[in-house]
C-alpha cells in the first residue's frame, strides 16, 4: 500500500512539474538565469578590465587583484606562490572587485526596476476606456432622442 502511495506521489508532483513548466514561467526563469549569467560576465569584464586598472593604477599596483595580505607573517613575491606554499592569505583585491561588480550590479537593476515602474504608473495614468452603455440604456437614449425629436 504504501509503494502505491508512494508512486501516486511522484505521478501528482510530475503533473504539477508539467502545468509549471507550461505556464511559461520556468521558460522566463532560464531566459532571466541566462541573460543574468552574460550581464554578469559584462560587469566582471567592466570591472576588472575597465574600471579596477585605473585605480589600481592611482593606488600604485597595476593587477588590483594581487591585493593580499599573508596571515603566516611571511613574505610572498605574488598571491599565487603564497597560495602555492598553502599559505593563508586575505585577498582583499579580489574582495574589493567583487564589491565594485556588486555595486554596479545592484545599480543596473535599480535602473531596470525604476523603468519598469516608471512604465507601470503611465499605463496606470491612462485613462480606462467608458463602459459599453447597457441594453436598457441604449433603448432608453433611443427614447429620448424620439421624444426630443417629435417636440422638436
Amino acid at each position: 500500500m504504501r509503494e502505491a502511495e508512494g508512486v501516486q506521489l511522484l505521478g501528482s508532483m510530475l503533473n504539477e512539474f508539467k502545468t509549471f513548466i507550461a505556464k511559461g514561467n520556468a521558460i522566463d526563469l532560464a531566459v532571466g538565469v541566462v541573460i543574468g549569467a552574460a550581464f554578469g560576465k559584462i560587469v566582471s569584464s567592466l570591472v576588472d578590465d575597465i574600471i579596477m586598472p585605473p585605480i589600481g593604477l592611482i593606488l600604485g599596483t597595476v593587477d588590483f587583484s594581487q591585493l593580499y595580505v599573508s596571515l603566516d607573517g611571511k613574505a610572498y613575491e605574488t598571491l599565487a606562490v603564497a597560495q602555492a606554499a598553502g599559505a593563508p592569505t586575505l585577498n582583499y583585491g579580489n574582495f574589493i572587485t567583487v564589491a565594485i561588480q556588486f555595486v554596479i550590479i545592484a545599480w543596473a537593476i535599480f535602473l531596470l526596476v525604476k523603468g519598469i515602474n516608471a512604465l507601470k504608473a503611465k499605463e496606470a495614468d491612462k485613462p480606462a476606456a467608458p463602459p459599453e452603455p447597457s441594453a436598457e440604456e441604449k433603448v432608453l437614449t433611443e427614447i429620448r432622442d424620439l421624444l426630443k425629436k417629435q417636440a422638436g
